[in-house]
């Protein structure tokens, strides 16, 4: 059976990899700086695996088929957009495999891949906590992307899931938990029945020539960049710190969709994959750490259920 060491949550933003490494006091530099903290205290946890939970950019999933959740089991491979890692990555099959058990039987059915696709919405945390180790994950991919979006209760229902899941599972190792998303940050709609012509178009039918989409975007997402009156609601996510630090994640649940939009942003629906997460974990944050980036489009966010030194 798995050992559950702990669980991390930590914000991504395309900018912390496509800007210039920020100068000391800069927008950015804390987060690094904490986040590299991290890294040194998961090397000293030293878990045999990490399961990933995070969302997908329209790199990987797109409007043909857009599953709730997905899980990989075999081969995972990183997209390399906006400056994150490129290629294979390891999975822990055996691991995987036994989560996709334990969720079946208990009423999850998560989408299957054997050939998973991850986007910097996965990669730039696993990379951030593992300093390049490349200790065997299991990814858990998202759709935080537009409706219909799982609900935040059921997140927290997976995550409860994925807990129990871990704690039986035929993997004879110590397992940590990353959560990868948020914290507020406001984008554009990516609905499809709130858009038209070809930006509507790429969003279904992407998957046709997914580089060809990548090219088109990525400079629409760079254009955002380095703003500094860019919206964060510094206020919230101090909030929603505090309730995984409380070891509340329902109170963040019972916001609900519309709420959560209202106060986090379109993009602070990422905060599904912290919910799932720290639930499975199923202990409190006890090391947080925060610094809204304006210029990075995002409030970013690092909570551990481990001390950092």
């Amino acid at each position: 059976m798995a050992e559950i060491a702990g669980f991390a949550g930590m914000s991504h933003s395309p900018f912390a990899t496509l800007l210039a490494p920020p100068a000391e006091g800069g927008p950015g530099a804390r987060f690094l700086a904490d986040a590299e903290r991290v890294r040194h205290a998961v090397d000293t946890l030293a878990p045999d695996a990490i399961v990933v939970i995070g969302p997908d950019h329209f790199h990987g999933n797109f409007y043909d088929v857009m599953p709730p959740f997905v899980l990989g089991v075999e081969h995972a491979a990183g997209f390399g957009d906006f400056d994150s890692a490129e290629g294979p990555l390891p999975v822990a099959g055996q691991l995987a495999w036994s989560v996709h058990n334990g969720l079946t039987d208990a009423g999850f059915d998560l989408a299957l891949s054997y050939s998973l696709t991850v986007d910097h919405g996965i990669v730039q945390t696993y990379e951030m906590l593992t300093g390049g180790s490349k200790r065997p994950m299991v990814p858990i991919v998202v759709n935080t992307a537009a409706p219909p979006l799982p609900s935040p209760h059921r997140c927290v229902a997976l995550g409860h899931a994925l807990g129990e899941a871990l704690r039986s599972a035929d993997f004879p190792g110590r397992v940590l938990v990353a959560s990868s998303g948020g914290l507020s940050h406001w984008l554009p709609s990516n609905d499809p029945r709130e858009l038209t012509g070809e930006r509507r178009e790429a969003l279904i039918h992407g998957r046709a020539d997914v580089r060809a989409f990548a090219a088109a975007r990525e400079p629409r997402v760079r254009a955002m960049g380095g703003d500094p009156g860019a919206r964060v609601n510094t206020e919230w996510d101090g909030w929603f710190l505090d309730r995984l630090s409380a070891n509340d994640a329902e109170a963040v649940a019972a916001l609900g969709h519309e709420k959560l939009e209202d106060l986090a942003g379109s993009g602070g629906h990422e905060v599904r994959c912290w919910l799932i997460g720290q639930v499975a974990a199923g202990a409190p944050l006890v090391w947080t750490s925060y610094e809204p980036v304006p210029e990075w489009i995002t409030g970013m966010g690092i909570g551990t259920t481990f001390p950092v030194g």
